[in-house]
């Protein structure tokens, strides 16, 4: 009884730490993302207007005419210098890189991932680059997490958490979307559903959104009529409308790595000019159509409000696919999320100028289908499509449109992912030979208990010889036994190599006075997962099972090798 009361003490003491960290996190994720908003526009105003100033002013109302074209490039030769020299992985959107370290890395990202990424994608934002902001918050705010975690020396699992609330809390400070930043941690960072990881996201996500509400103010992202579902003939027209997103996505996802190959394989310049040939590129474009610039939500709230002509909204849906590409092609720095809400709200848009036309009377209005077009373009692209759903409700504080955004978000899912299994995400860890699949599936072995496989052995009694032991190690299938007294209490355990330490003239002495203190036990009860998780923890093959009582009597054994097979 009171061994299990301190085991659960132990377990409760770690679960409160991990939630005061969660916390933390969240904080340190919102002061992250609300300084690098005000980093973003210091930097738009310092290269389109000369001005030193930490107010959102859009790029589209610039005065510097033909010389405007230069301001994107000479944001990708600072951009390529960081990339280059000081931190390579502060290029891209970001977010393949936190998956890779939760996949493979034991949630570790090196520190510094926090000052130079935010510094890189500022820059190539605030200079016109047509990428979004989500992905650096994601990354950095995960970094942040990450380093804390590190810093305290926790497990890997809990460093992992941490960097998932890193990215919860980055999302929602930075949209005020703080369901949507727990769901899209879920599903893209930690690809897993427990208590323990999502007490700590909602904690996160929590503080962040506080801190964020009480800097920033509450308020919706974008400010847009009450749109509803008008008749049961849109259903056709919203699942024409899913089927174009996904089609869209699947373009996106092939023309960024497509445009990742040319520049790495084909263009023959210093790898720090590629990102302001890129810029030079988004600027010949900005000249014309200066919507293209920055991460747009200016323009979308416009095509959201139908401020936007059909000729207009048909420009922005081609170039602005041009300029993001491009943009994070060449090597620059920036998010996802914003340009496919854009090509999102473009596509819907243009969508609904056509059907409108014929069909007044049993469509809805035209911003509507641009506020589905463009929950439907995140959605396939990076397969999040539950954060998709929400992450729009929470912009746009619309719910009258729900059950359309919803249909339109799982078609164009089911059609990107019919036509390619990777999402914008994973199509760039495959390309480095990572496989990561985004279902989130039930971990057998957390379904069964360590009373499932373990074998029925009660280990070596304390009086027998050593040379014993030894022939039954070779003759069995473990390396470690427990050692027990003639009560089947748990006295030690000992190994193979514990015994090849030993001179051949011991070995006819009692095996009791070579034992030592086990590292940790298996109880009958807990999960397989759990006792891996030990014996992953403590480096050991085997555990010894015990009772969940004082008496501390052993009642069998369970291996590694037992665990897996099992899982198999």
């Amino acid at each position: 009884m009171i061994r299990d009361f301190f085991r659960r003490t132990t377990f409760t003491n770690e679960t409160v730490k991990l939630i005061f960290l969660a916390a933390l996190v969240g904080i340190v994720s919102a002061f992250i993302a609300i300084g690098f908003r005000y980093l973003l526009f210091f930097f738009q105003n310092m290269f389109f207007f000369q001005e030193v100033s930490g107010v959102e002013v859009s790029p589209v109302n610039h005065d510097l005419g033909l010389w405007v074209i230069l301001v994107p490039a000479i944001g990708g030769i600072l951009v390529g210098l960081i990339t280059k020299y000081i931190a390579g992985e502060a290029k891209g959107h970001g977010v393949p890189e936190v998956m890779e370290s939760i996949a493979l890395h034991g949630g570790k990202m090196r520190p510094r991932i926090v000052l130079f990424k935010a510094l890189a994608s500022a820059l190539s934002i605030g200079s016109g680059g047509a990428v979004g902001r989500e992905g650096p918050i994601i990354q950095v705010g995960s970094g942040a997490g990450s380093t804390i975690g590190q810093m305290l020396k926790l497990d890997s699992d809990q460093v992992k958490i941490l960097v998932g609330c890193g990215a919860a809390g980055g999302i929602a400070a930075t949209f005020n979307t703080p369901v949507a930043g727990i769901i899209f941690a879920l599903e893209i960072i930690l690809l897993e559903l427990k208590s323990r990881s999502f007490i700590s996201l909602v904690i996160s996500s929590f503080f962040a959104t506080t801190v964020s509400r009480v800097i920033l103010g509450s308020h919706p992202a974008f400010e847009i009529p009450a749109y509803s579902f008008v008749s049961l003939y849109e259903i056709i027209f919203y699942l024409v409308l899913g089927i174009l997103a996904g089609l869209t996505a699947i373009l996106l996802i092939r023309m960024v790595y497509d445009t990742e190959h040319f520049f790495e394989h084909r263009v023959r310049i210093p790898a720090f000019l590629k990102p302001a040939l890129g810029g030079l590129i988004v600027g010949i474009i900005g000249f014309f159509l200066p919507q293209v610039f920055g991460y747009g939500y200016g323009t979308i709230s416009e095509l959201l409000n139908q401020e936007v002509i059909l000729g207009t909204v048909i420009l922005l849906f081609i170039f602005k696919i041009i300029a993001f590409v491009v943009t994070l092609g060449s090597g620059a720095s920036g998010g996802i999320f914003s340009p496919s809400l854009f090509i999102g709200a473009a596509l819907g848009a243009a969508f609904g100028w056509i059907i409108n036309a014929p069909y007044p009377e049993i469509t809805a209005p035209i911003g509507a289908y641009a506020l589905v077009g463009m929950a439907a373009v995140f959605a396939a692209v990076s397969r999040a499509t539950f954060a998709a759903i929400i992450i729009i409700f929470e912009m746009t504080l619309d719910y009258n449109i729900i059950l359309p955004l919803m249909f339109s978000c799982v078609i164009a899912d089911l059609v990107a992912w019919s036509i390619s299994p990777d999402t914008i995400y994973t199509k760039k860890l495959s390309l480095r030979g990572i496989r990561i699949s985004q279902d989130m599936e039930a971990n057998i072995l957390d379904t069964l208990r360590v009373e499932d496989v373990m074998s029925i052995t009660y280990g070596a009694d304390e009086d027998e010889k050593i040379k014993n032991i030894y022939e039954r190690f070779i003759e069995g299938n473990y390396n470690t036994t427990c050692i027990i007294d003639k009560d089947r209490k748990l006295k030690g355990v000992i190994s193979l190599k514990d015994i090849n330490k030993l001179s051949r003239e011991k070995w006819n002495q009692l095996i009791g006075d070579f034992a030592h203190k086990p590292q940790t036990v298996a109880y009958s009860g807990e999960t397989l997962s759990d006792a891996l998780y030990k014996m992953t923890t403590h480096n050991v093959e085997s555990l010894p099972v015990v009772n969940n009582t004082t008496d501390n009597k052993v009642i069998g054994q369970v291996s590694r090798t037992e665990i897996i097979s099992r899982m198999h």
